[in-house]
């Protein structure tokens, strides 16, 4: 009977969420453009950054420096008049301008020290920090093969075979889509289950529930499963049509054992969404206690930038948050093909803490419901 009376009341829950558009809306942008747009847009990469050269000296030098920025870090420089250059920063069309003044070839052929001039466009924070070192690197080059008359040979003493395991060619956008697949669960879990049960309360049916023949534990464990399976599966399809199909990130461990972990980490995500869901009076109230969650729990878990280059007192603390271990268990299985043998102790962690939830909300939810 307990076990009819839980399906049923997740069948109602999934009905509940068809009804809700702005759910579901929801739930596909996290698991499609939000994904393709953290794999293609990564802010480390300097890709067809515009720049722009105002050429006052008109030398061999300066047409080797302009002829020297090419794709894919550079669009082919555009040569502007000098009252051009603050206009069109102005207006956003380059992101660098260099100006080499009248003069510059002469000087370094006499031995002085000429300056050039790059203006960058500071708002576009990810290619003005990256493209300055990139554009210094240029110019030092080809001016030091300028001054020598030759290139110089730049053959090392001892050669380097360098293997990048995991991702061959560096691609920044691999572990942008993985990471964003793993922030969108988090935060599904964490939305749908919440949304589900102040949606009963502002509509009033939390009553009905409450003079039918069911508990706290049947109740809770229904929006558990329900919303549980609506996560997993759109996990599912997404690594399968988004990042493996339209994104071409390989991937090289087992659906499967990638899917349990991030079952146990729904599991334990949906019985926070509902612990915040009894704190939180409505929805803009809940909207607001799960930025104070989720921000903390995306930036520090290792999703967006390693453990080991934090605090040693943070890595510590976010060993009690179910999603730390569940980036360590996808990274391992979608990206190193690890098996059962690596990531168990994963697996036992995202167990105890997600039991641990569900009691301490358990608890809370019947308070709740009193």
């Amino acid at each position: 009977m307990r076990a009819a009376n839980i399906f049923h009341l997740g069948v109602k829950e999934l009905r509940g969420l068809a009804r809700d558009p702005v759910l579901l809306i929801l739930i596909v942008h996290a698991f499609t453009l939000a994904i393709y747009t953290a794999s293609e847009a990564m802010p480390e990469t300097l890709n067809r950054a515009p720049i722009a050269i105002v050429d006052e000296d008109r030398s061999a030098v300066s047409v080797r420096i302009a002829s020297a920025f090419y794709p894919p870090y550079f669009v082919p420089p555009r040569l502007i008049s000098h009252h051009e250059m603050d206009s069109r920063m102005d207006a956003g069309l380059d992101t660098f301008a260099l100006d080499i003044p009248p003069g510059f070839q002469r000087d370094l052929i006499a031995g002085r020290t000429p300056t050039l001039q790059l203006n960058i466009d500071a708002t576009r924070m990810s290619q003005a920090f990256v493209g300055g070192g990139y554009v210094q690197s240029i110019l030092s080059g080809e001016i030091g093969e300028f001054l020598a008359g030759h290139r110089p040979d730049t053959t090392p003493p001892v050669a380097l075979d360098l293997r990048a395991r995991f991702n061959p060619e560096l691609d920044k956008g691999w572990f942008g889509a993985i990471s964003d697949v793993i922030t969108s669960i988090t935060m599904l879990s964490i939305v749908l289950t919440g949304a589900a049960l102040i949606r009963e309360r502002e509509h009033g049916t939390i009553e009905h529930l409450l003079v039918m023949p069911v508990s706290a534990f049947e109740i809770m464990l229904a929006k558990i499963w329900s919303m549980g399976l609506i996560v997993l599966a759109a996990s599912a399809l997404c690594l399968v049509f988004v990042v493996e199909g339209l994104l071409a990130v390989p991937l090289h461990g087992s659906l499967g054992l990638f899917l349990a972990g991030a079952a146990l980490d729904i599991f334990a995500m949906t019985c926070l969404g509902i612990f915040l869901a009894t704190v939180a009076g409505s929805m803009p109230q809940f909207g607001l206690l799960l930025m104070m969650v989720l921000m903390p729990l995306q930036l520090l878990s290792g999703g967006v930038t390693p453990r080991e280059s934090m605090p040693e007192i943070i890595q510590i603390i976010m060993l009690a948050a179910p999603n730390t271990h569940f980036v360590m268990l996808a990274q391992a299985v979608l990206f190193r093909g690890a098996g059962l043998d690596v990531v168990w102790p994963q697996l036992a962690a995202m167990f105890l803490i997600g039991a641990a939830l569900f009691a301490f909300s358990l608890r809370r939810f019947r308070h709740f419901l009193i």
